[in-house]
């Protein structure tokens, strides 16, 4: 039986005065790719920053390696292996690919370590290599996403949580990215996965949990998932 690495249990999340998140409870286990899908506004956004701390809890509680993270700050979690790749990328525009990455290691003080671990990116994102000394201010939304990833990894993360990373991206570029989050997974770090194309996402997927007006309504096996009629009707545009 695989550990259970973050717990969501009974989150209520208030947005903008409007109740976003109305009770979630779902849970990740060490080693799977987690996928949460539904349509825009479903509430996915709000319940990944509510786990990274930039959202208030009204309700409910977030556990991860077995402990209460309520109100605790994204720092403290980055220290303890919990990472964010957010959405809309919020890369160091001003900064260069090379520093950016950098800044993604901020927490750790093992060189040869972080030396390896920037080889890796590079090996995984080689346009990133290529351009390590460019401002991130100046790549494509693609090369940003790239770079947002590449940054989340150099923490060394047990969990990585990503938050839309094919959003607005060309369709060459969105099958890059599926195919560094499953290289990554591949790699033994543990992913939650918020998607609006469900399609991809339960491709590459071990689980999946629907969301739809801030609850979860199924819950499952990917590919079975990937297969249900409800499913494909709702998400898949069949």
């Amino acid at each position: 039986m695989r550990a259970t690495l973050l717990k969501v249990k009974g989150l209520k999340v208030a947005y903008g005065g409007i109740q976003a998140v109305k009770g979630v409870d779902f849970e990740v286990h060490e080693g799977e790719l987690v996928t949460l899908i539904g349509s825009n506004g479903a509430g996915k956004t709000t319940t990944m920053k509510a786990i990274t701390g930039s959202l208030p809890l009204n309700d409910g509680d977030i556990e991860y390696l077995g402990h209460s993270i309520r109100g605790k700050g994204a720092w403290n979690l980055v220290r303890q292996g919990l990472a964010m790749v957010p959405e809309g990328r919020g890369v160091f525009t001003r900064m260069s690919i090379g520093e950016n990455l950098q800044m993604g290691a901020h927490i750790r003080t093992d060189k040869a370590g972080i030396a390896a671990d920037l080889d890796k990116v590079f090996t995984i994102f080689p346009r990133l290599k290529e351009r390590r000394d460019q401002l991130a201010g100046t790549l494509s939304g693609g090369e940003q996403q790239m770079l947002a990833m590449g940054r989340g990894l150099m923490s060394r993360p047990k969990v990585l949580l990503m938050d839309e990373p094919s959003m607005g991206l060309s369709p060459i570029m969105v099958d890059k990215i599926f195919e560094v989050v499953r290289e990554v997974s591949a790699q033994g770090v543990t992913i939650l996965l918020v998607e609006q194309n469900a399609s991809r996402a339960l491709q590459i997927a071990d689980r999946a949990y629907v969301m739809e007006s801030g609850l979860i309504t199924m819950q499952g096996d990917a590919r079975q998932m990937l297969s249900d009629p409800k499913v494909r009707a709702a998400y898949l545009g069949e």
